[in-house]
């Protein structure tokens, strides 16, 4: 199928961008990599007027620290993430969420910006970004502004961005090891497709962080991130809450982790039930997603095997 007509707009600025989107009004949309919205637009599931390429906006791209933290801009490919040695290092968790994405083919079109505008609450990047606790930043006619990933996303496909806000990039700090109290942090993601390059049924995304003389760590802090079992990308707060100031030797073990599993998945109200698999389904798979992924990151954490990418796909 084809889309209906639109109008085709390529303006080379950011200000350009959020000029016309201020113009356009609710006519027009974004266009980044391309790899959810021309889908949609091609079942003719959405039809807008205008569509404004971001192509041309080089100031949309690149990798860099900015004040310790790493900052992306919004119109970075996955590939690029992908390949970045500082994205590795300084933030492993959204490097190890990359290659779950979609397809290679949809790596080098799709960008990180793409993703978390359009708010899939079984993507991957949108729940790597709520876990770590990530700075979106907005650009509009009325200047700039930062919105925390707990407040962006707001629905199934829904933002806190305004109909002329275009987002500019997203900002990750905090989770490195070292620093003052020596502590080692540990990342994995996990997650359950029926094939692979599909949307994953249920996942989580642990970040953990201890401190402490070996034999004697304790959790300092931790970061359980639920996708696909929401209308948008959840944290498990009380479970995180209850890990926090634990001893890793009281955690250790699959027994430990499948209660974890079970603590991070009672908090949800309210999980999809679809033709994928019914709601209690993927409560049982996410809890073994959660303890999956506990455990790869906190063996990380305390000096054992590494995280690594999830075995989901």
């Amino acid at each position: 199928m084809k889309p209906p007509a639109f109008e085709y707009h390529a303006p080379d600025s950011a200000e350009g961008v959020v000029k016309l989107l201020a113009e356009l009004g609710d006519g027009a949309k974004v266009l980044a990599g391309g790899q959810s919205l021309i889908p949609v637009l091609a079942l003719r599931l959405s039809v807008f007027e205008h569509l404004i390429d971001l192509r041309r906006v080089d100031e949309l791209r690149g990798i860099e620290r900015r004040d310790g933290a790493v900052w992306i801009g919004a119109g970075t490919t996955q590939a690029t993430v992908g390949r970045s040695d500082l994205v590795a290092a300084a933030v492993p968790l959204l490097y190890r969420a990359t290659p779950l994405i979609g397809h290679f083919q949809i790596r080098n079109r799709g960008t990180i910006g793409g993703s978390l505008a359009h708010a899939e609450s079984a993507a991957e990047y949108p729940a790597v970004a709520r876990a770590l606790g990530a700075d979106l930043h907005a650009l509009s006619p009325r200047g700039t502004r930062v919105i925390p990933a707990a407040g962006f996303f707001t629905g199934t496909w829904t933002t806190a961005l305004e109909p002329d806000e275009l987002l500019t990039g997203v900002t990750f700090a905090g989770w490195e090891s070292g620093g003052a109290d020596g502590g080692r942090a540990g990342f994995a993601i996990e997650e359950f497709a029926r094939r692979p390059g599909d949307f994953a049924i249920a996942g989580a995304v642990v970040a953990v962080r201890v401190t402490g003389a070996a034999g004697e760590e304790r959790v300092a802090r931790c970061a359980i991130g639920l996708f696909g079992l929401g209308p948008a990308p959840l944290r498990a707060e009380a479970a995180e809450a209850a890990l926090t100031g634990s001893a890793v030797a009281d955690l250790a073990g699959s027994g430990h982790a499948a209660e974890i599993g079970r603590t991070a998945l009672a908090e949800l109200a309210s999980v999809p039930s679809d033709l994928h698999g019914s709601a209690g389904y993927r409560k049982r798979v996410g809890a073994a997603m959660v303890a999956t992924a506990w455990q790869r990151a906190l063996a990380e954490a305390a000096g054992g095997d590494a995280g690594g990418n999830g075995s989901g796909r």
